[in-house]
């Protein structure tokens, strides 16, 4: 399968930032990391004991089991089942149905700021496929498709899922790869890990079993800086960090940059001044839904957000690359 250039490009930044992490020298082993592809992204795990790596298969067989499961490009997936309905209710598996109705929470928090039903204009954006010369769709096209937009179609009742708009289409994507590293980590613990960092394309998890844990630094890419460079760095332990960037996946056409998070009310990129949204929670889950609803509000919307929520801090970085602090981080991950 072929990645974009973007795409590419954040993975390097991921794979050799991971590599200077910090590590514990108490370690009977040196660190080892093992990568594998899955959720259009390359996963990578690093092992702090060496002995720890005889997980890493039961790893992947976890991303792809949910893949499976949340992909809407997968035919036979419960999304992709759900997406081509026509309307009808789909009995789906107790994780997705769980999953759409922790999504629809953000939707209805936001009031549609985010919105789980974006998928047919994504589609037709098609920011997996970035090359020379690629353009924005017609607006005529993007406009004749905002009516299928409406979270308020999707109906849960059960492991029941129907849309009410058979045009509509349900994506995952600003929360699956959080909710899966969070399973992952769950996995890992139960294996008797000892310490590890787990990396979804960005989504990092980080886990120390040991009885005096210590932190991971974890660097906050600089937008749109191909050379690996970083912007700021936390100190975490066992604490999920999630960031979304406009920069991820995007193209320039004639001076304008379009990026993949879609505004559900315009069905065009966010434009608010934001470039990228870092979540530091317990729940990867909740900071992968949480970046991206934040930078889909704004800074000033967004921050409210976090600051009034619980046990979650955020670093909001601006196209000047000013970097804004919710009220606990600099306290609690700077030291």
């Amino acid at each position: 399968m072929n990645l974009s250039k973007n795409i590419q490009k954040s993975i390097v930044f991921i794979l050799l930032f991971i590599s200077v992490l910090s590590f514990s020298s108490c370690m009977p082993s040196s660190p080892i990391t093992k990568s594998d592809f899955a959720l259009n992204t390359i996963v990578s795990i690093t092992f702090y004991n060496s002995k720890d790596a005889a997980c890493f298969d039961g790893c992947m067989s976890i991303c792809r089991k949910y893949e499976n499961l949340f992909s809407k490009t997968i035919s036979g997936s419960d999304i992709d089942r759900i997406n081509h309905s026509e309307g009808t209710g789909v009995e789906v598996s107790e994780e997705t149905a769980f999953l759409i109705e922790e999504s629809l929470k953000y939707c209805n928090l936001t009031d549609g700021a985010v919105d789980i039903t974006v998928a047919p204009v994504t589609d037709l954006w098609n920011f997996s496929d970035i090359y020379d010369g690629k353009r924005p769709p017609e607006d005529s096209e993007i406009k004749s498709l905002l009516g299928n937009i409406d979270y308020k179609s999707v109906c849960v009742d059960g492991n029941t899922v129907s849309l009410s708009n058979p045009d509509s289409a349900i994506e995952l994507g600003f929360i699956a790869k959080g909710y899966i590293s969070d399973q992952i980590k769950d996995y890992v613990i139960s294996q008797g890990v000892h310490r590890c960092i787990i990396n979804l394309g960005g989504n990092i998890v980080t886990v120390d079993n040991r009885t005096n844990p210590e932190s991971f630094t974890i660097g906050i890419r600089k937008p749109f800086d191909d050379n690996g460079n970083t912007i700021d760095t936390v100190k975490v332990i066992n604490k999920s960090v999630v960031t979304s960037g406009i920069y991820e996946r995007s193209f320039t056409c004639d001076g304008t940059l379009y990026h993949h998070i879609i505004n559900p009310k315009t069905g065009y990129p966010v434009s608010n001044n934001l470039c990228s949204v870092t979540i530091i929670s317990d729940d990867s889950a909740k900071g992968d839904a949480l970046s991206t609803t934040c930078l889909c509000l704004g800074l000033d919307k967004g921050m409210e957000l976090i600051n009034n929520t619980d046990d979650v801090e955020a670093v909001f970085v601006t196209d000047e690359y000013e970097l804004f602090y919710s009220e606990n981080l600099e306290n609690l991950y700077k030291n």
